[in-house]
């Protein structure tokens, strides 16, 4: 899961950045909105928590430009404006969910899982896919793609990649990545997983093998 925060308190934005990378997700920043919406209309992030009042262009203008080029971003406003009218405003303009300033890290992160579990299952309702950047696995065909180009995968390089994707973003042990793939079969050991890992790299291709990290004394993770 990729976080863009747009916050022009630096020190807020890199406490934010800090809390988020501990829970494993893969996080940008942006100091000013222009900089900011820029980044969010790559359509590389999934949750974007955005700041009302920003240098160059401010939060609800930001959200009304994400909503009008249809990315499916959830986003999180922040603001000190805590009046019902301020609330309704910053919903009207697109925002996902809205969070007061000053807030609790454990309530940010709550509001942040929240909106991570709607997203993941607005993409599985709405399009039977499972999307990571620019791969692709369709759960009805059961088929993957890289851009427009098919992988050819086994049923356990389409396995593995598809519990990879339904956690990505986050770290997965071999053991983890062990019980869920090879769950029929006791006898199978964990070096089974990076020998696996390393076939679905090989057919990633070089330009996009690194998606799938080596979490050192962990195991692995995919990011997009």
């Amino acid at each position: 899961m990729r976080i863009l925060i747009i916050e022009d308190d630096q020190k807020l934005a890199t406490l934010i950045a800090h809390v988020l990378r501990k829970q494993q997700y893969v996080v940008d920043m942006a100091h000013n909105g222009d900089d900011g919406l820029a980044v969010a209309l790559d359509g590389k992030c999934d949750i974007a928590i955005i700041d009302w009042m920003l240098p160059k262009r401010d939060g609800p203008s930001i959200c009304r430009a994400i909503r009008a080029a249809k990315l499916p971003i959830a986003v999180l406003l922040l603001t000190g404006r805590g009046q019902v009218e301020d609330r309704v405003a910053g919903l009207d303009s697109g925002a996902d969910d809205y969070l007061t300033k000053p807030f609790a890290f454990e309530e940010l992160l709550a509001r942040v899982r929240a909106l991570s579990r709607r997203f993941m299952k607005n993409e599985g309702e709405d399009h039977n896919e499972l999307r990571c950047g620019e791969l692709v696995l369709d759960v009805i065909s059961h088929s993957a793609r890289l851009g427009t180009i098919a992988l050819d995968l086994t049923s356990t390089e389409w396995n593995l990649l598809e519990f990879l994707m339904r956690h990505h973003g986050q770290a997965l042990t071999r053991v983890q990545i062990l019980d869920h793939v090879w769950s029929y079969d006791h006898d199978v050991q964990p070096t089974m997983v990076d020998l696996y890992v390393s076939y679905v790299r090989r057919k990633l291709g070089d330009d996009h093998a690194s998606m799938l990290q080596t979490v050192r004394g962990v195991g692995y993770r995919l990011v997009a």
